[in-house]
């Protein structure tokens, strides 16, 4: 069992095969759950007497653009917010929380174009700090009530580690799957239970009286949890590990003994976990849908179809993600034959069926 605070990170620096060039589909993300960002934001900033030093967290933060697109978005809304009411803004300071292995030193160089480019908007960039704070959100991070508003996307399904004894009842599966066997469904229930609770305990600890959090994590749309739109992306990335294994590059204990640590919960589990640890109340839940290649959205009139480099666009996305867990357990020699499968399969796929990520976006309330 490999935890997941030792491993991984997504793809760093600014290649071909990076994070910060494969995150179109969390950026998507970030754009849908604005409105319900701003709405947030906009009810603190109603009903709270504002600091003079605002204090935002960003969780999961990772690197590459949506990392500070983020933490920009969050300066427009009470930039606006404030000049709406002639109010002055703030000052900010602004955490960026990922695992130590996250790539920072890539945040942190953009830091100068990300002030330059605040400046020319007309907003002032000595009313804003950013530091980096490296650990796990499995952890305490911050001193007892001493944040304002807290920020996640794309981070909460992972989880803090791999559920135990998964090798010995889901082989020739990575994650949940169709042929998994119902044990394995528990676990990984229980684990994703154990996690958001201590989350949810640890932010409450860490926010002020009635502090906010907007969480934003891929999710299931129906109850069962082997349903297609959370499990197949893995399932078809279980079989190009499987054609490895046909061609000896790989051996199939190898595939039986690695399982993800990640779990895509349905809407009603979310629910019972915040209800039931109590620290919060949810003000709103929302669920929507995005393609797995989102530059291929069928919205997008101007936009041909081409299954292949829809594939290429998925396995990408995937691989900057996961990379480096697969590279750690198999090792690296595996990573350009497999995702090359990979992207095959997705396109194959995508022929056929448009599969949509299922996002579920809450906004919290500290009690």
């Amino acid at each position: 069992m490999v935890a997941t605070v030792e491993v991984p990170h997504m793809n760093a620096g600014d290649g071909e095969t990076s994070y910060a060039n494969n995150s179109l589909l969390q950026r998507v993300v970030i754009s849908k759950a604005r409105p319900i960002m701003e709405e947030t934001i906009e009810n603190m900033f109603s009903t709270t007497i504002f600091p003079g030093c605002f204090n935002v967290a960003d969780l999961g933060c990772s690197s590459g653009p949506n990392t500070l697109l983020v933490l920009s978005e969050i300066l427009d809304i009470i930039h606006e917010m404030c000049r709406q009411v002639n109010r002055k803004t703030p000052e900010f300071q602004m955490f960026l929380n990922d695992l130590p292995g996250n790539d920072f030193n890539t945040i942190f160089k953009s830091l100068p174009a990300f002030y330059k480019q605040r400046k020319l908007n007309g907003s002032s960039s000595k009313s804003c700090f950013i530091a980096g704070v490296p650990g796990s959100f499995y952890g305490r991070l911050f001193p007892s009530t001493s944040v304002h508003f807290m920020h996640s996307s794309y981070s909460l399904h992972w989880l803090s580690e791999v559920p135990e004894n998964l090798d010995l009842n889901n082989k020739r599966n990575i994650y949940m799957a169709k042929s998994s066997p119902s044990c394995v469904y528990q676990v990984y229930l229980e684990q994703f239970q154990r996690d958001f609770s201590l989350f949810l305990s640890l932010r409450s600890e860490e926010l002020v009286c009635s502090g906010r959090i907007l969480l934003t994590f891929l999710g299931r749309s129906i109850a069962d949890p082997s349903s297609k739109d959370c499990c197949y992306l893995w399932e078809l990335l279980t079989k190009s590990l499987l054609e490895l294994v046909d061609e000896g590059l790989i051996e199939e204990a190898e595939v039986d003994s690695f399982n993800l640590p990640y779990y895509t919960p349905y809407e009603n589990e979310v629910r019972e976990i915040v209800l039931k640890q109590g620290s919060f109340h949810l003000d709103k839940l929302e669920i929507f849908g995005v393609n797995w290649d989102p530059s291929g959205d069928v919205s997008n009139k101007r936009c041909v179809f081409n299954k292949y480099s829809s594939g290429q666009n998925v396995a990408n996305c995937i691989r900057a993600v996961a990379e480096p867990m697969l590279a750690n357990h198999f090792g690296d020699f595996i990573i350009d034959p497999l995702f090359a499968k990979y992207a095959t399969h997705v396109a194959e796929h995508l022929a056929v069926e448009k599969t949509k990520h299922v996002n579920i976006v809450i906004s919290l309330t500290k009690k």
